[in-house]
């Protein structure tokens, strides 16, 4: 199937697959919560939780790797039910681990499978869709991310009032639905003959672009910053005398900001912004959320910060996704995405340790005050770093419509 042009109706693949991983959302809210179930089950104190959570964070390095080499050799289909099978199997473990030494195999093991699913679904899209409409699929696929997490945010909130291993539980059986309907509903996998010519070789070897690297390096910092939101929210509430629960509510108002936001996005002065001009409004307006969490201390002061860097969220979603799906040569997109996919698994090792180690000696409030300046941060990296993508990326390939907008030429 080639990819579709215009703004026609996206693929059938395309929107079995986004209805797939919404259906996986509806429990992926646990791993917000490890860190609490460690030292309310285990024991542990913030600072081991905080190590432990950068062991999984770890493991997810390699395999991210791998499920961009997976995707790309044995197929997208078969990569993506792989590692949702994975996941399940950790977290039905982490559910039912009556030790903490076995909580820590099980958190590594979840690691270890945990983003295999991600490049194979993102290179899917990236394959059967026009490169005009990346954007376009890439925000929907979040948005239906965020759909489903109104109703993960709830269970979470509701599961976690009774016991937090009900919410790896979840986790698992949305997982192995998600893998059944994948296996069932998606095209199967087709291998295709690829060229291993030198320069081609050359070409594809993600490590050696520059463009991606830099786009590596601030999408890690990114990264470290809104896993603090994912990671150590719970905890942080839990420090202001909150219930850590209800970060499950505040994700439910992030996911609905999310998906309310739409026809933001289509508003003709916001998309006639270059995208260097929309990433930097996009980090100010987390910023400022950030800024609202180190101020606030009640359950309203946290949801009103929530909305705002929400929408900061909300202008960021999809776009570096489609940077990064134009940089790649054909045949390597899977590659070039599981490489900028690392960001997560290195900042995975950060976060917690990170967070953990801020709530413990300047306590939440100047977590949330140094998340904020390194948010303003981007705000002003970010631009030159896409500016830079734009002179060098594709090594020479003709720009996509993304860096032809920038650049000011039309997509053809």
């Amino acid at each position: 199937m080639g990819p579709v042009q215009g703004n026609k109706r996206l693929p059938p693949a395309v929107r079995l697959l986004i209805v797939a991983r919404a259906v996986n959302r509806l429990g992926a809210f646990s791993m917000s919560f490890l860190t609490v179930l460690l030292v309310t089950s285990f024991g542990t104190s913030a600072a081991v939780a905080g190590g432990i959570g950068a062991a999984f964070g770890l493991a997810t390095i390699p395999s991210r790797l791998a499920g961009g080499r997976l995707a790309d050799r044995i197929g997208r289909r078969r990569t993506i039910v792989a590692g949702l099978t994975g996941c399940a199997v950790a977290q039905l473990g982490l559910a039912a681990a009556d030790s903490l030494t076995l909580a820590v195999c099980c958190t590594v093991l979840l690691g270890l499978v945990f983003e295999l699913y991600e490049p194979p679904s993102q290179a899917m899209i990236a394959d059967v869709v026009a490169p005009s409409e990346h954007v376009r699929a890439y925000s929907l696929l979040n948005a239906a991310l965020a759909a489903a997490g109104m109703g993960a945010g709830l269970i979470a909130a509701g599961l976690g009032r009774w016991d937090l291993r009900w919410l790896f539980v979840a986790d698992a059986l949305t997982c192995l639905l998600c893998a059944l309907t994948v296996h069932l509903t998606l095209p199967a996998d087709h291998r295709t003959a690829r060229p291993a010519t030198p320069e081609r070789s050359a070409e594809a070897t993600p490590w050696r672009d520059r463009s991606l690297l830099l786009l590596l390096a601030t999408g890690m910092l990114f990264a470290v910053i809104y896993l603090q939101i994912m990671i150590t929210l719970p905890l942080a509430m839990d420090r202001e005398g909150l219930r850590s629960a209800d970060a499950g509510l505040l994700f439910t108002a992030s996911a609905l900001t999310i998906c309310a936001g739409p026809p933001l996005t289509r508003w003709n002065r916001l998309s006639a912004l270059s995208p260097p001009a929309v990433f930097a409004g996009g980090y100010a307006l987390l910023a400022l959320g950030l800024s609202g969490y180190a101020l606030a201390h009640t359950l309203a002061g946290y949801l009103t910060a929530t909305i705002v860097w929400s929408v900061g969220d909300l202008l960021l979603v999809g776009r570096v996704y489609a940077v990064v799906a134009e940089l790649a040569p054909a045949g390597a997109k899977g590659h070039y995405l599981a490489v900028y996919g690392t960001s997560w698994g290195i900042a995975g090792i950060i976060a917690p340790v990170l967070g953990t180690q801020l709530i413990e000696h300047v306590g939440p409030a100047g977590l949330w005050s140094a998340m904020a300046c390194a948010c303003l941060l981007l705000a002003a990296l970010q631009p030159a770093v896409i500016r830079h993508a734009v002179s060098h990326g594709g090594d020479g390939r003709q720009p996509g419509p993304v860096f032809a907008e920038e650049s000011g030429q039309r997509p053809g």
